[in-house]
This record gives structure tokens, C-alpha cells and sequence, in this order.
């Protein structure tokens, strides 16, 4: 494996990248502080995959009636994000975008005054903000398409500094059929998980959807042989509506149990809220 890769966009951006990791960092402040912030995540970056890759085996491994014993910064926050789930089949991997995006930041904003921050993992977003910052968010139906159905903005008032966005046509595999589902929380690394939670259970059981062991799409997938879906053809009304309903169920208990703060579910351009309205209509974002 190639060592970490660290370049910077023309706009300034930060682009930190080892392995499957992909992060793009975006600070705002003074400058002097924004370069020192990226330096130190730039010297953070360096040996956070290392880490994790020496404890994969506990990272990989369903999360049981014992809380999985781990060292690493990151492996301790995927830890601790999936274990209020553990009632369904969960590892520690669901996780792991939000918990190096969290672990990014919080490395980044030491000893720095930084107006505004966030690392974003491959959609995995960790935010920070202060003062009367504000950060505008956009809210897609299909993670493959570019398109943009609405957004929100947050501001350093609300209790959401974590973002992440699941389902069966991301990176990641799912057991659900869900478009995307895109989670609010405390953390991103809260979110990851509860977004892998809520698209697992956007469901229904119809011989347009096709599955695949886990295993034989990706050989070293945590999810071992529990069917993946793979495929998802034209689904009928009904069948539509029950498994968006039965994800809008999932979420609302997460949100009941204070897990997320709220969750966006799509599939085949149908919407379903926790908070039973449609993202607003996007303005200038940041």
C-alpha cells in the first residue's frame, strides 16, 4: 500500500488520502491559524490508517453482548458510536468514515481559533463552528447522480456536528434498498453508524431487488455472508412506501432514544423525514 498522500486544491482545500481513506479538509479563520491547522492534521493523517489496519480483526468482528476492547483514537470512537446498536448486526467498520472524519478534526482544532471547520470522508462529514458560523448542507436522492434536492443550514446553536449519508448504491453495502439515507447527529462518527442502522432497515422483501453475499461481492467485507443488495429494479407503490416506512420507524426510535438529531430517507425519489418535512430549497453554501 502507498504511504499518505497529502496535496492542496486550488481553492485551498486540504486533500488527505491514504488507502480507501479520502478526506477533503476546509478551515476558515485567520490564516496563519488555517495553515497550522492543517499542518496538524496533515501530521495526524500520517499514521491514523496504520492504526486501524492493527486492529481490523476487532473492527471486522459483530459487536456482541462485550464491549470490543480497542486502542487506537479512531477504533474507540467507531466503537463507542455502534455499540448503543448492537441489538441488530453491527460492527464497528459502519463507523469508520465518520470516526477518522471526527478524529481528523478534532486533531486539526487543538490549540487553534478556527471561525468554522469541518473533514469530509467520502460524504462523512465532521463539522465545526463557532461563534455565529453557519453551515450550509446539501441533501441528495442518489449518491451516484449529482443533483441536489434540497439542504439545510446549520449554525453553532444546533447540536449537530456530524453528517453521514448510507445506503445500497454508496461505497459501502448495505442489507436495505434505501437511495440514501442521510443522518444528523452529535458526531459524525454517531451518524455513520446510524445512517448503516436506518439503510439497513429501508426494506422489503420483492423479486425486482437482488442479492448477493457480502463475501462474493467484496472478499473482505464484515458483513460476511448476509445478503447485500446489489440490485434494485422497478418497485411498485406499496412496496416502495413499506420499505421507506419501515426505515422512518428505525430513525424515529434513534431520534427517540436521543442517537440522532434527524434523518433524511430516499428511495426511487421518494422522501421520508423524521421531522416530516422536505429539505428546504438550498441557498449560497459554504
Amino acid at each position: 500500500m502507498n504511504g499518505p498522500v497529502s496535496r492542496r486544491f486550488v481553492d485551498g482545500r486540504l486533500h488527505l488520502q491514504h488507502g480507501p481513506i479520502d478526506c477533503i479538509v476546509d478551515a476558515f479563520g485567520e490564516r496563519d491559524e488555517v495553515e497550522t491547522a492543517y499542518v496538524q492534521a496533515t501530521r495526524h493523517f500520517e499514521g491514523l490508517l496504520p492504526s486501524l489496519v492493527k486492529e481490523l480483526e476487532v473492527l471486522r468482528s459483530p459487536v456482541g453482548a462485550a464491549y470490543p476492547l480497542v486502542r487506537g483514537t479512531v477504533a474507540r470512537r467507531m466503537v463507542a458510536a455502534v455499540w448503543p446498536h448492537r441489538e441488530n448486526f453491527i460492527t464497528p467498520m459502519a463507523a469508520v468514515a465518520g470516526a477518522v472524519a471526527e478524529d481528523l478534526l478534532e486533531a486539526m482544532l487543538l490549540g487553534r481559533k478556527l471561525d468554522k471547520a469541518y473533514v469530509n470522508d467520502g460524504g462523512d462529514i465532521a463539522i465545526h463552528l463557532g461563534g455565529y458560523a453557519e453551515f450550509d448542507v446539501g441533501i441528495a436522492p442518489d449518491p451516484n447522480l449529482a443533483v441536489l434536492d434540497g439542504g439545510l443550514k446549520l449554525q453553532c446553536a444546533d447540536p449537530v456536528r456530524g453528517i453521514a449519508t448510507s445506503g445500497w448504491r454508496g461505497r459501502s453495502q448495505s442489507l436495505g434498498i434505501a437511495d440514501a439515507v442521510t443522518v444528523l447527529a452529535g458526531t459524525a462518527a454517531a451518524a455513520d453508524a446510524a445512517a448503516t442502522v436506518i439503510a439497513n432497515a429501508v426494506n422489503v422483501d420483492h423479486p425486482a431487488i437482488r442479492r448477493l453475499p457480502a463475501r462474493a461481492v467484496k472478499e473482505d467485507s464484515d458483513l460476511g455472508d448476509l445478503p447485500v443488495t446489489v440490485e434494485v429494479g422497478r418497485l411498485p407503490a406499496a412496496a416502495i412506501d413499506a420499505a421507506l416506512d419501515a426505515g422512518l420507524r428505525a430513525a424515529r426510535d434513534l431520534r427517540e432514544r436521543g442517537l440522532i438529531v434527524d434523518a433524511w430517507l430516499s428511495l426511487d425519489g421518494h422522501w421520508r423525514t423524521v421531522v416530516e418535512k422536505k429539505p428546504f430549497v438550498l441557498r449560497a453554501q459554504c
